[in-house]
Parts: C-alpha cells; sequence; structure tokens
C-alpha cells in the first residue's frame, strides 16, 4: 500500500531558511508548501490542508503566537511547532500553556527537527502507519471510524480482554458508541460466529424486561400463548450486551445476579432451569457507583459486572476524528440519498471541528444528516452546520477583528463556489475586478489555487 505524504506548512519571512527548510523536508519525505507571513499561512490553511504548521515566532503583523491562536480557532487538533532565533524560556513556557506542540530555537539540529516532527504527528494521529495491517487482523473493529491515540489505546485494551471470557463493563457518556464497541470485543472474540444480542434496560417496560431476559412458559401469565425462549437463550454461546444497565429496575436485579452466578435462568411459569453459556457486557453512562449510594442498584450485581472495566471518551477528547467520522457518514448518506452533495466547505468543517458535542459521535450523525437533506448547494456552507449544532456563540472579537476575520472567509468561500473564477468571484461580490483583486492580495489569497483541488 503506497501512503499519500504528509503535507507540513512552512511559515517564516526569511525566504532562504524556508527555502533550506523546505528541502530537507522534501528529502524526508514530506509534502511542503511555504507562506512567508502569517496573514499568508492563514489563507494557505484551507487550500494546502497542512497536518502540521512550523512557524517563526518572530514575523511582521502577525507573529507566530498570534498565528497559533488563528489556527487553533480553526483547526484544533492540528500541531505546531514554533522556531526562533530569539527564544527565550518565558517565551516556550507561553506557546507550550497556548498549545504548541513544541519550541525549539535557532540554529536547530535538523535530526531534532525531524524527530519533533514525527512526534507530533503521531500524537495527533496523522502519523502514517509503518507496517500495513492485513484487513483480517482488523475486521473485529471494522465500525470503529477512528485513528486518535485515545482510541487506539482503548481499542488495543478491548481486544485483549476479547481474547477472555469475563464480564466487561463499558462506561461512557450517551452517543459516544459503546454498542459498537461491545460488538467490536465480540468479534474479536472465540464467540464470533455465535450470536451477538443486545437489549436496551432503560427503553423496556419493567413488567416485560424479566420475560425478555428470561422467557416465559405458555400460560404463565394472560397473553402467553405459546413457549419463548428469552434473551439469555437467544444469545447462547455468544455475547449479550446489558445497555444501559444502569437504568435496570431494581426488582429485576437479584433475578440477574441469581443467573450470573448459577449460570442458569429459569423462564416464568417454569419449574425448570437452563443452562447458559454466555459472555455478558454491560454499558452505562451513569455512575454506577453514585446508583449503588443512592440505593437503585445493587452492589452484589456490580461486582459481578464490572470484573473489567473500559472508558469510553467523548468525541470533544478526540477531535481529530471529526473529520473521518463525517466523511464516514457523508458517503454513507450519499449512497443512500443519492443528494448532489460534494463536500463541506472548510469553514463548515471547521465549525465541526469547534463544536462542543455534548451527544458526542450520535450527534455527529444528527448534523451530517440534516445538512446533507437541507442544503441547496453543492458544497455545505457554515452557516447550515451551525443551524444544525446549535451550537454556542464564539467570543466576541473587535470590531476591526471580526471584520477582517469575516473578510477573508467571504473571499475564500467566493473563489471556492467559482472554482478561482475572479470574474465571476467579483459579480457575485458586486466588486469590479481590480476592486477584487485588491482584496485578495491584502489577504494573500491566490485564485489559481482554487481551480485545481489539490
Amino acid at each position: 500500500m503506497i501512503h499519500p505524504k504528509q503535507r507540513i506548512l512552512l511559515v517564516d519571512d526569511d525566504t532562504a531558511l524556508l527555502g533550506l527548510l523546505s528541502l530537507r523536508l522534501n528529502a524526508s519525505g514530506y509534502e511542503v508548501a511555504t507562506a512567508e507571513s502569517g496573514e499568508q499561512a492563514l489563507a494557505d490553511l484551507a487550500m494546502f490542508r497542512p497536518q502540521l504548521v512550523i512557524t517563526d515566532l518572530q514575523m511582521g503583523e502577525m507573529d507566530g503566537m498570534v498565528l497559533s491562536k488563528e489556527i487553533y480557532r480553526r483547526h484544533p487538533a492540528m500541531p505546531i511547532i514554533i522556531l526562533t532565533a530569539h527564544g527565550t524560556i518565558p517565551e516556550a513556557v507561553a506557546a507550550i500553556k497556548e498549545g504548541v506542540f513544541s519550541f525549539l530555537s535557532k540554529p536547530f539540529d535538523t535530526k531534532v527537527l525531524l524527530e519533533h516532527i514525527e512526534k507530533a504527528l503521531h500524537l495527533s494521529g496523522h502519523a502514517q502507519k509503518k507496517i500495513v495491517e492485513d484487513e483480517a487482523t482488523t475486521a473485529w473493529r471494522k465500525e470503529i471510524i477512528s485513528k486518535s491515540v485515545i482510541m487506539d489505546e482503548l481499542l488495543t485494551q478491548a481486544q485483549l480482554i476479547a481474547a477472555g471470557d469475563a464480564s466487561v463493563f463499558i462506561h461512557g457518556d450517551t452517543g459516544t458508541g459503546k454498542e459498537v464497541l461491545a460488538r467490536a470485543i465480540h468479534n474479536a472474540s472465540s464467540r464470533r460466529n455465535r450470536p451477538f444480542v443486545e437489549v436496551n434496560c432503560s427503553a423496556i417496560p419493567e413488567a416485560l424486561l424479566e420475560s425478555e431476559l428470561f422467557g416465559y412458559r405458555k400460560g404463565a401469565f394472560t397473553g402467553a400463548t405459546q413457549n419463548r425462549e428469552g434473551l439469555f437463550q437467544a444469545a447462547s454461546g455468544g455475547t449479550l450486551l446489558l445497555d444501559e444497565i444502569g437504568d435496570m429496575p431494581v426488582a429485576i436485579q437479584p433475578k440477574l445476579l441469581r443467573a450470573l452466578q448459577e449460570k442458569q435462568i429459569r423462564p416464568l411459569g417454569s419449574t425448570r432451569s437452563i443452562p447458559i453459556d454466555v459472555r455478558i457486557i454491560s454499558a452505562s453512562h451513569r455512575n454506577l457507583e453514585e446508583e449503588i449510594a443512592a440505593g437503585r442498584f445493587r452492589e452484589d450485581l456490580y461486582y459481578r459486572l464490572i470484573v473489567l472495566t473500559l472508558e469510553v471518551p467523548p468525541l470533544s477528547k478526540r477531535r481529530e476524528d471529526i473529520p473521518l467520522l463525517t466523511g464516514h457518514f457523508f458517503s454513507k448518506l450519499l449512497e443512500k440519498t443519492g443528494r448532489a452533495v460534494t463536500g463541506f466547505s472548510p469553514e463548515a468543517m471547521e465549525v465541526l471541528l469547534r463544536a462542543a458535542w455534548p451527544g458526542n459521535v450520535r450527534q455527529l450523525l444528527n448534523v451530517v444528516e440534516q445538512s446533507v437533506t437541507l442544503s441547496t448547494t453543492p458544497i455545505i456552507p457554515a452557516m447550515l452546520v451551525s443551524k444544525a449544532i446549535r451550537n454556542e456563540p464564539e467570543e466576541i472579537l473587535s470590531f476591526s477583528g471580526a471584520r477582517e476575520r469575516f473578510e477573508r472567509d467571504y473571499l475564500i468561500e467566493l473563489l471556492q463556489m467559482t472554482l478561482g473564477n475572479v470574474s465571476q468571484a467579483a459579480d457575485l461580490a458586486k466588486r469590479n475586478r481590480t476592486d477584487f483583486y485588491k482584496h485578495l492580495n491584502r489577504h494573500k489569497l491566490d485564485p489559481s489555487l482554487f481551480r485545481s483541488p489539490r
């Protein structure tokens, strides 16, 4: 498999250093773009889409720290390395506090810089795989779309857990994908060829949950006109996921505990117990220890369920996965709906990256679906995405700062819409070509870069 080159944006007002560093990084296998100012770098971000930014600290009107803040506003997960001949300890500390990956003083050792680059790309989830994984070895996790380090660690733990047969408890906020992780554990286990059965303990009324779990015999209650096996029997030899176990009625909990202890169940209306061979995975967004303290969950059942525990991180902790998940959901929706939509604008993607995501991956899916459904243009605009997210208002900028940001974003959007055709863009903006070119030059925007996507 041939991997695409990783892209690095170099920013420095020293053209000689730009050229030298660009040659060295190209020789090391990276694709490099250069910018001679912070303003030009912001314009290049939308076109070049780098995976790492290396910038000088001391530059013209926009220095490296201001540039870093602007980049993080647009791309919160972007790793940034600052280089400077004016490096001091306070500046380095300030840079790290602002989220900058590392701070190197000039002159620097190229080998050290390459080490920093490799580490930054790895920690941000952009590192190339040195070994191509066989599809057969990763099939178990194919439903989990991620490239983040935190998810890689979780999946490593999940694969180790799958090799055993102990009960597993998965904790995580609503919409993080607890059911998907449970299914992945099942697929990685020796039970993969047997059933995977899921029951949502909060979605079934208490009066029906017992019969759903354990089954019943004909005549056990009014309406029981025939024998019916429960979910424990349906999952025989496989895995039973008890989703939202924290919402299980207290009256059912001792019966579940008995089934787990004795490894057998007794259907309603029956006098005989049935042996069961089922691996139990439970999941909840609730803190079960707090539920125990409140008297809503049995402590003995708790210790039966949490032999092994996994914590699924919220989407806000794995923002580098947002573009990947968005692309996955987008492709699936196009296959399903056949809409004539080609993608999200860079500004729309920035809105997605900045959002709080209290509903996590499930909320992201809903936002993508709503945006695709309601878009009347081939490129989904930021305004439509913001409306779908119902995002909190951004920080209040100064009047000049807000005008500057709007003008740059507006010009980029016009060039994207017209594929770099200045005449059409000027007509849409109701400006003559000469005046329009002045605005483009002020923001370091090159129309030719919009004519053929990189």
